[in-house]
C-alpha cells in the first residue's frame, strides 16, 4: 500500500492522541514524500485511511505520527524526528509501544546511530528498556539451552 509518511505526515492530524508537527503552513504540499508498505519492516502499522492532505485532491493512505517517526529513523533523517518524545508524540502512553517498534529495527545497518537516537530522546526510559529486552532474550535463551 502506497501511503505518505515523513514530514508531511507529521503536519497532519491523525487518530492519536500526539502533538506532530505545527509547522502546516511552511510545508511543499506540492512534493509529497509516499512510502510502499510492503517495503517496510512495519507493514501496515499506523497507516491511516481516506485523509485529506492541504493542497491536494482526493484523499490518501497517510502514516500517523508514530509510525511518520518510526519511517523517519529508517532512513536515517534524525533531524527531522528530533524531537521525537517531547514535540511530536508528547504523551508517555505511546512509549512502551514506541520502544517496541524501534526494537524491530535492530538488524538495520544504521542501528547504532537508531539506538543513539532514542536515548537522546528517551533517556533512562530506553536504557531500560533494552536492559528488559535483554534480560527477556537471555531467559528464553536459557530455558531454550535446559531443553536440548
Amino acid at each position: 500500500m502506497l501511503y505518505l509518511s515523513g514530514i508531511h505526515a507529521l503536519n497532519l492530524p491523525c487518530a492519536l492522541l500526539t502533538c506532530g508537527d505545527w509547522h502546516t503552513s511552511g510545508i511543499n504540499w506540492s512534493k509529497l514524500t509516499f512510502m510502499n508498505s510492503e517495503e517496510s519492516i512495519f507493514h501496515e502499522y499506523g497507516i491511516e485511511q481516506n485523509k485529506k492532505v492541504p493542497e491536494n485532491e482526493g484523499v490518501y493512505n497517510v502514516a500517523n505520527h508514530i509510525r511518520a517517526l518510526l519511517d523517519l529513523l529508517v532512513q536515517g533523517k534524525y533531524t527531522i524526528a528530533q524531537g521525537m518524545n517531547k514535540d511530536f508524540i508528547c504523551n508517555p502512553d505511546y512509549t512502551e509501544e514506541i520502544f517496541q517498534k524501534v526494537a524491530l529495527m535492530k538488524n538495520l545497518s544504521n542501528w547504532s546511530e537508531i539506538d543513539r537516537f532514542m536515548g537522546r530522546e528517551y533517556y533512562s526510559q530506553w536504557l531500560d528498556y533494552k536492559e528488559r529486552e535483554k534480560l527477556c532474550l537471555n531467559k528464553r535463551s536459557g530455558k531454550q539451552n535446559m531443553r536440548k
